[in-house]
């Protein structure tokens, strides 16, 4: 913790040790009246009807700080100077905070095993190495932040491989920076496995990768699959490269907001050969941006197979693709076939090619084609998408995963269902003190101020994290919604109060236990003797401090049912469900109707509340 803050907290205790102690004495089993969850207990009690007691599930989400950090946290807003105290105000505050703590750069110009690895920065990592094999296995697996750098990776190297397996699975956070990877090597090949998968935030670097290598075999197998809200940055790939073979397969399918971005990829490249096998499939609003791709290039192959297959949204912008190549070739078979159509882009493509062959399968809806060859391309099987049976081992409907939208009659007792995977995927943090909350900034037009406070450089991955935020909260309201972001209890305690009045509770499912299994719903309560209300439902938002999309939600029913083990019948969790029963002002593309079929209007639309969302009713 930082020293200064340690030696104001010391004295600043020596002051109020005698009432502490008092206290205590007198008070052993109460909460101690000088931190933040006792201020949001004293709000509770003030603005909530006698005889409600607050949730445990809430006040646990309350600023483990005490008045005497808060106040000194303050004071260092208001002297502009809390970045300088980032480090103590995270840890004591409980923040996720993607903070530049890594190690100095490890020099190894030998072959290596690494197994079991963890964090580390790699300058000049293989070069000029002749033969031989790097493996790294285990890499970083499983934990909360993932980070490393390897500058100037295998650079020069002849015959030489490189092996990643099992690179920072089930992380939280990860994020690689690949600097001059493999640049003019010859011959060899770099083999990645499980790059990343089931990582909640990924933020991945390759800045010129390959250029100038000559046969040097690339395969991606498994590249961040199962991902959540994360960004992939390739720049000057392949560039001036002879005969490099790349290969993606199964490329970050089934991932939530996942942007890529491939700059200069295989520019002025000879008989190039890459193949994307499996790209984005069955991603839920992913982007990916293509831009100088094939870029004069010379007698180069590209190949996309199943791409974008059961997308849901999303933009894809392939920009100067192919342009003044040569006796180019590329294949897209079944491209863009979404369940949910999304932004497509194709500009300059092949312009100013020299005999150009390009061939589109089994093709997408609303795609926008400009300044394309005018010969030399093909277009077949133009389609809309079907369905499909299952997934990344989840059952999907439409692309949808089976049982995260259902209808009302299915809330029965021993009604057999699919539950969806409710599990919070966002990394654990707690609420700021309002205090604090109102001395900082939050705004889209604040980005730079907010960034230097949180140490967010330019195009990171927490300045991607916060800007999204902060544009959704900004958003303006559906009709019929009204809406707020908030960051701290008291707030949501107001807004709540505003919407539904002072006689309220807080409901939550209880665990995640039966996500992504059959289930048997068991007895099922109507809240408020099952009438229709409305109530205020709550969602995290990806942010430093713990943030919550909370919006009023006219015409519903809310529920709560015991979900039961299939065979033992005995109750596993106790579920929170809510039917919107007015559907009409939703889009028609919703990905509730595609599961569902119907349209606005027409049926209700009943979902769980995953695990550490919330939704506010009156009490009955």
């Amino acid at each position: 913790m930082d020293k200064t803050l340690i030696l104001f907290l010391f004295l600043s205790s020596l002051s109020c040790s005698k009432t502490i102690l008092t206290l205590a004495a007198s008070q052993k089993h109460t909460t101690n009246p000088f931190t933040s969850k006792a201020s949001v207990l004293r709000y509770w009690k003030n603005h909530i009807s006698h005889n409600l007691s607050i949730s445990p599930f809430l006040i646990s989400k309350a600023s483990p700080l005490s008045h005497t950090q808060s106040a000194f946290f303050a004071k260092l807003i208001n002297q502009k100077s809390l970045d300088s105290h980032l480090s103590a105000f995270c840890s004591a505050a409980r923040l996720f905070c993607l903070l530049d703590s890594r190690p100095a750069p490890e020099s190894h110009p030998g072959d290596s095993n690494f197994a079991f690895y963890k964090n580390k920065q790699f300058s000049s990592y293989g070069s000029s190495g002749l033969g031989g094999l790097d493996q790294f296995k285990n890499y970083s697996d499983g934990i909360n932040f993932a980070t490393s750098a390897f500058a100037r990776y295998s650079k020069g190297s002849n015959s030489h491989r490189e092996g990643f397996a099992g690179y920072a699975d089930d992380g939280n956070v990860a994020s690689s920076n690949f600097s001059s990877y493999g640049s003019s090597a010859t011959g060899g090949s770099g083999d990645f496995k499980n790059y990343m998968p089931r990582v909640n935030v990924p933020d991945l670097r390759f800045a010129s990768y390959n250029s100038d290598s000559n046969g040097h075999k690339l395969s991606f197998s498994s590249y961040s699959d199962d991902t959540n809200s994360g960004n992939q940055a390739f720049t000057s790939y392949g560039k001036n490269a002879n005969a490099v073979p790349l290969e993606f397969t199964s490329y970050g399918k089934t991932s939530n907001v996942v942007g890529s971005t491939f700059t200069g990829y295989t520019e002025m490249g000879n008989s190039g050969n890459d193949s994307f096998k499996g790209y984005t499939s069955n991603a839920n609003n992913p982007t990916n941006s293509f831009k100088n791709y094939g870029f004069g290039g010379n007698d180069g192959i590209d190949s996309f197979n199943s791409y974008r297959d059961s997308a849901n949204a999303g933009t894809d912008i392939f920009q100067s693709y192919g342009k003044k190549s040569n006796s180019g070739k590329a294949g897209f078979i079944n491209y863009g076939k979404s369940f949910n159509v999304g932004f497509d882009t194709f500009k300059e493509y092949a312009k100013d090619a020299t005999n150009p062959t390009i061939d589109f399968k089994i093709y997408g809806a609303n795609t926008t084609f400009k300044d394309y060859a005018k010969k030399g391309v093909t277009f077949s099987g133009y389609t809309n998408p079907g369905e499909l049976p299952r997934a990344g081992g989840k059952a999907i409907r439409h692309g949808i995963e089976v049982g995260k939208f259902f209808r009302e009659k299915m809330l029965k007792n021993g009604t057999i269902t699919k539950m969806p995977n409710i599990q919070d995927w966002m990394p654990k943090r707690s609420f700021l003190p309002r205090t604090i909350i109102m001395k900082l900034p939050f705004s889209s037009r604040d980005i730079k101020e907010i960034k230097r406070v949180f140490h967010a450089t330019d195009n990171s991955t927490m300045e991607h994290a916060m800007m999204n935020t902060l544009i959704e909260c900004e958003r303006a309201p559906s009709p019929g919604e009204t809406k707020r972001c908030i960051a701290s209890i008291e707030d949501m305690i107001d807004f709540a109060t505003t919407v539904l009045g002072r006689d309220i509770i807080v409901r939550t499912t209880e665990s995640t236990n039966g996500s992504s299994r059959e289930v048997m719903i068991g007895n099922v309560r109507g809240m408020n003797g099952g009438r229709v209300t409305k109530s205020v439902s709550c969602h995290q938002s990806l942010y430093p401090f713990l943030l919550y999309y909370c919006h009023s939600v006219p015409k519903v029913r809310v529920y709560e049912a015991d979900i039961l083990d299939v065979r033992a019948r005995v109750r596993i969790n106790r579920g929170v469900a809510i039917c919107h029963l007015d559907t009409s002002t939703w889009s028609a593309s919703h990905s509730a109707f595609k599961a569902l079929g119907n349209g606005p209007g027409r049926i209700e639309v009943c979902h769980w509340i995953f695990e550490n969302d919330m939704t506010w009713i009156t009490r009955e």
